[in-house]
């Protein structure tokens, strides 16, 4: 069976060959895209990566990807890129400062005049040969952001990214669509919108995931915390020690991880291990959460509490020795049982 395809596909015209292995290349691609996203643990890296990838298979020169508000009113600046200006920012470079987009205008309506927000609101892949001499939406910005930096902005693709329940939870947006290693721009083609697409829906779920985890972290670090607290309520003596420990033991961890010389040059703490300390010295008296309090609450060493049955039965024996010394002084040999 195989055999038969191949022959098939030897006389098949070359350029249809060339499209199909061009899309098998692709799908590949996109494969090991959706396996690197689903392995980064850490977001802001992720949020990087979604763009350098989308950029990249594209031949994009510049790439904005927009995080939906937890309100769903407005469009976060979450990742801003383009090679021809230089320009990297934010993920891990940062903050960015450009004010959000925002969803509805000040009548209430909503805002289809901002293409991303467009996108965001109706869920609609927008793809734009010109920017310039596209009809529906404001570009004011874009060509003021143009005039400032001599940047000539044209051809667009912004695609909405759905998560697993459906949901909007960003916009990326694609600018200035290229043919490796030839000048001038071109269009957004059909093929690549489509894998932009399916890019975006992986992200979307990269994203959620990574959401859910922080969010299971915070949740379980809340509940140390809470449980530590409890700890430390039971006794005014010992009040604030757990997390004198945590602060402690992390000061003491990062000091080896700047370590250049000495018995711990050679030691290091990654960032899932620093995180595995943290939680392990808020834990480290969880057990006290079930020691009574008259254990716990001691302002001395020696101070506890005791059955006080144990006090009657010595008194009844001294009571019992002082008559037989008695008895002994006036030649009494009678004891007492």
């Amino acid at each position: 069976e195989n055999h038969q395809i191949n022959i098939l596909l030897d006389k098949l015209p070359p350029e249809v060959n060339a499209f199909m292995e061009r899309q098998l290349d692709q799908i590949r691609r996109l494969n090991q895209i959706g396996t690197a996203l689903s392995a980064e643990k850490n977001l802001d890296r992720l949020l990087e990566m979604i763009v350098d990838e989308a950029r990249d298979f594209t031949n994009a020169d510049g790439g904005t990807l927009y995080i939906m508000s937890d309100d769903e009113e407005e469009l976060h600046f979450a990742i801003v890129q383009n090679t021809s200006l230089n320009i990297r920012m934010g993920g891990t470079g940062g903050k960015i400062t450009w004010p959000s987009v925002r969803l509805k205008n000040l009548d209430g309506k909503p805002n289809h005049a901002n293409v991303s927000a467009y996108a965001a609101i109706t869920g609609q892949v927008v793809n734009i040969s010109d920017v310039y001499h596209a009809e529906g939406f404001n570009f004011e910005g874009t060509r003021r952001f143009d005039a400032e930096t001599g940047y000539r902005s044209q051809s667009m693709l912004v695609v909405p990214m759905r998560n697993h329940e459906s949901d909007i939870i960003g916009v990326l947006q694609l600018l200035n669509a290229q043919i490796a290693e030839e000048p001038g721009v071109i269009p957004f083609s059909i093929e690549n919108q489509k894998m932009t697409e399916s890019l975006a829906s992986q992200a979307a779920v990269a994203i959620s995931n990574k959401r859910l985890i922080h969010d299971l972290e915070n949740l379980l670090e809340s509940f140390i915390r809470t449980i530590a607290t409890a700890i430390d309520e039971k006794s005014p003596y010992t009040g604030g020690h757990v997390r004198r420990v945590s602060e402690l033991t992390m000061a003491i961890a990062e000091k080896i991880n700047k370590s250049v010389d000495g018995p711990y040059a050679g030691v290091s703490f990654d960032e899932d291990k620093m995180k595995e300390l943290h939680i392990s010295a808020w834990l480290h008296d969880v057990g006290k959460i079930t020691t009574p309090e008259y254990i716990v609450d001691k302002g001395k060493k020696l101070e506890t509490i005791y059955n006080r049955m144990e006090a009657l039965r010595e008194r009844f024996e001294i009571l019992k020795r002082d008559r037989a010394i008695e008895n002994l002084k006036s030649g009494n040999r009678q004891t007492y049982t």
